[in-house]
């Protein structure tokens, strides 16, 4: 059974929001589920969810600033701010500290259910220190 984990973090790196969702679905189901809620004014993303109609109209639609790179297929450039966006390890750095939890790494929660609950568990802990 694989399972990825969707989080947002704050500007500290700080955990806010967590989705879970199969390991074959695309990152853009965990952004269905955490972008609506958000309610930072600033997302910082990977090239994944560079999606107009499903994460950058909606962000825009509600006054969210985005910063996300463009594909390289993209028909349209547009443009992002490269100095913002490397505070994008925040979100690398909370997951490394995240997988230092054993039970996290090596997914000991059987159902999604215990699982989530041991992210929410480690997440506070994380949030503590």
């Amino acid at each position: 059974m694989s399972t990825k984990i969707h989080a947002l973090v704050d500007a500290l790196g700080n955990p806010t929001a967590f989705v879970l969702s199969g390991g074959q679905v695309h990152d853009l189901i965990g952004a269905d589920h955490l972008l609506p809620g958000m309610e930072a004014d600033l997302l910082i993303a990977d090239k994944a969810f560079d999606a107009d109609e499903r994460v950058i109209t909606l962000l825009s639609d509600k006054n969210k600033a985005v910063v996300i790179p463009p594909k390289a297929n993209r028909k349209v450039a547009r443009n992002y701010d490269r100095d913002i966006y490397k505070a994008r390890h925040l979100i690398e750095n909370f997951f490394a500290k995240l997988k230092q939890f054993r039970a996290i790494a090596t997914r000991y929660g059987k159902t999604a259910r215990n699982f989530l609950a041991g992210i929410h568990l480690t997440a506070s802990v994380i949030w503590l220190n």
